[in-house]
């Protein structure tokens, strides 16, 4: 790699609540798994012994959709009628007894064999957690009185999780009664483009800092930026030069399966709906709220910085702004609130073309971090959930994302210091 420049919800999804949705979920034939005798080509070689399979199941709304995380699947792409994604095999066999037809399956490593092309030699351009951290180091040293480099708090595997600081009269982790944003990236592993989009965001405001627009927020906001939250399950995603599909961090649990989904992980009405209590599933909640000390890292420094007023998170892939609730089926309680961050949410997307929404439009998940920040804080939180068809979409698509993104995140940056401005 190398440096690139440019409310327990949904009852066990009673019958009686989804007004018959057992009967619609049955309709249409189970398709049989086709057996894939072909050997495992050099792009799978990781995910040998991996038993989750792609799966298609019919869902006709969200409650389905909220059922189907319930049971462990990892929704990953969504259509009017349907879903698909994945989820682990034991867990895949139990889901005609909850009520579900799956249309269609495919272990992870066929469906990786047909989806990862250049793989993963032509991603040379996305940084691993090496170069992210040289980069920012550099950032840090070659404008020093823009910026500044901390660690937010270690990993389970020891790496530091880094922030770097945009702040031109505080540095480092001095207090600064100056309006703050918090942009983060890689809470799943999988997800290396949320780095890279980070990491542009960066670049871009650090190389144009003697632009007016920049000069202003560089001198009167306080701009936080970690684009690796995750760094053990980004690395563990590459470790063996394959890419493994991997989501959560490196937890290895008491089954011996790895890993806890940190955007489940957050305490705001934790694993009761759009997550799993079962270790494998990708969408594992972990033992207890802030189990991991990846989220306990971002409590700490949330809970430090009573200036925070917006947050973005940075996710992928679906084309999607999301603000809360996003673990309750209630828009948020306060119209001066629902105001702003619809607001928000419209003036980002008029730069991404992504569709804005309330996040629990598409499902229910609750333990969530943009839920957390603004339900503890008061924090306008957002999650990105950036484009593309596949976790990963080449090195042509880090360009593609940064430059529509960055301009969002300017808008963003631009409301930071008043942002009930957008309800007047």
């Amino acid at each position: 790699m190398k440096n690139h420049l440019s409310a327990a919800l949904f009852f066990a999804f009673a019958a009686s609540a989804s007004g018959g949705s057992f009967d619609q979920l049955r309709r249409g034939l189970e398709l049989p798994l086709v057996p894939d005798p072909a050997p495992l080509s050099r792009a799978t070689e990781a995910l040998a012994g991996d038993t989750r399979y792609w799966i298609t199941v019919g869902a006709d709304d969200k409650y389905d959709r909220t059922a189907l995380l319930n049971a462990g699947l990892d929704i990953i792409e969504t259509q009017k009628a349907y879903v698909s994604g994945l989820i682990e095999a034991e867990l895949m066999d139990q889901l005609a007894a909850k009520g579900f037809i799956v249309k269609s399956r495919r272990t992870i490593q066929d469906y990786a064999r047909q989806h990862l092309k250049d793989f993963p030699a032509g991603d040379a351009a996305y940084h691993n957690y090496k170069e992210t951290t040289d980069l920012l180091l550099a950032l840090a040293a070659e404008h020093p009185a823009e910026a500044s480099l901390f660690s937010l708090g270690k990993t389970i595997e020891g790496r530091d999780i880094w922030c770097l600081r945009l702040n031109t009269a505080e540095k480092g982790e001095a207090p600064s009664a100056r309006p703050a944003a918090l942009f983060m990236g890689n809470h799943h592993g999988r997800e290396h483009l949320s780095n890279e989009v980070s990491l542009a965001l960066a670049r871009h405001l650090l190389a144009n800092k003697a632009a007016p627009e920049i000069r202003q927020f560089l001198d009167t906001l306080d701009i936080y930026i970690a684009p690796m939250t995750n760094p053990d399950g980004a690395e563990y995603d590459i470790a063996s030069g394959k890419y493994r599909w991997h989501r959560k961090n490196a937890r290895v649990n008491a089954d011996k399966t790895i890993g806890v989904d940190l955007n489940r992980n957050y305490d705001s009405l934790w694993c009761q709906a759009g997550a799993s209590h079962y270790p494998a599933a990708d969408t594992y909640c972990g033992p207890y709220a802030f189990s991991e000390p990846e989220t306990q890292a971002i409590k700490r420094f949330v809970e430090s910085r009573p200036n925070l007023k917006t947050l973005m998170s940075y996710h992928s892939y679906s084309s999607l702004l999301l603000y809360p609730w996003a673990g309750k089926d209630t828009p948020v309680e306060s119209e001066r609130d629902r105001k702003v961050f619809e607001a928000m949410a419209r003036g980002m997307t008029a730069f991404t073309g992504y569709t804005p929404q309330q996040s629990s439009d598409l499902y229910v998940a609750t333990g969530d971090t943009t839920d957390w920040a603004y339900a503890a804080r008061g924090i306008f939180s957002f999650t990105t959930e950036l484009e593309g068809t596949t976790f990963y979409p080449g090195a042509a698509m880090i360009d593609k994302a940064s430059v529509k993104n960055v301009k969002a995140a300017l808008y963003l940056l631009g409301v930071t210091a008043d942002p009930y401005k957008l309800a007047r």
